[in-house]
């Protein structure tokens, strides 16, 4: 009888773009399968700039991992290769940016179909920002121009995320209205500096490198008011 790997993704409120101290890509490196892992940077939420790409590859090629990186707009290889290189990944990373062009361009390439094809697989799926949101049913997000809900995504993860919790005005207040008023289900809210791990959908383990930090559930009460629950953090340690 064949073992089903477990399916994971960790949304991280940081990482390599935004923390110089490497914590929570440490920390996320931690659940990665193998000793050596291949970690794959996904940009395409921002355009695939090439500073981007090299802030990851500076940063990961630091690390005991092997790494790569993913480019749409500037693709150069076919559908079998893009396939292969994917599915062969054991940590697909993916920054951020706007989550709704990069759900509209992954769709164009197929990519939305291999990620859940790698997900079962076992492939670790993470991300900050956009490459949060992006895994979940719905999320909140500044896609459009002002704050809203965007009732779309890969839907891997059950409910919607909001990043950024505590560091953008008008992030608590909008994402609350929104799943209070059923325009997103019930989620997961990440301050900076979290990091959040899920195994076949479900909460394993909530991690931060900020003192205080935390990582929040709401969801809908009964009378339409909102309802926020904070869970408990395990400090990293530097």
């Amino acid at each position: 009888m064949t073992d089903v790997p477990a399916r994971r993704i960790a949304l991280l409120g940081g990482g390599f773009s935004t923390d110089d101290d490497g914590l929570l890509d440490d920390w996320m490196l931690s659940h990665a399968r193998g000793s050596r892992p291949r970690v794959c940077f996904v940009p395409t939420a921002a355009g695939d700039a090439p500073g981007y790409a090299e802030k990851f590859l500076d940063a990961f090629g630091a690390r005991d991992c092997e790494p790569s990186v993913l480019s749409l707009f500037r693709r150069e290889s076919g559908d079998a290769a893009l396939r292969d290189h994917l599915l062969a990944q054991d940590v697909v990373y993916v920054g951020g940016g706007n989550t709704a062009n990069l759900l509209a361009v992954w769709r164009v390439h197929g990519v939305d179909r291999l990620l859940r094809e790698a997900y079962g697989r076992g492939t670790l799926l993470c991300g900050i920002s956009a490459g949060a949101n992006c895994w979940a049913e719905g999320s909140h997000t500044d896609s459009f121009g002002p704050l809203t809900h965007l009732p779309d995504g890969l839907g891997l993860l059950p409910g919607s995320v909001c990043p950024h919790y505590d560091s953008e005005p008008g992030r608590r207040d909008s994402y609350r209205a929104a799943v209070a008023g059923g325009a997103l289900p019930a989620g997961w809210a990440v301050e900076d500096g979290v990091g959040a791990l899920f195994t076949d959908g479900r909460l394993d383990e909530a991690v931060t490198r900020v003192p205080g930090a935390r990582l929040f559930r709401v969801r809908a009460g009964q009378g339409g008011e909102p309802v926020e629950r904070a869970l408990e953090c395990r400090r990293l340690a530097v």
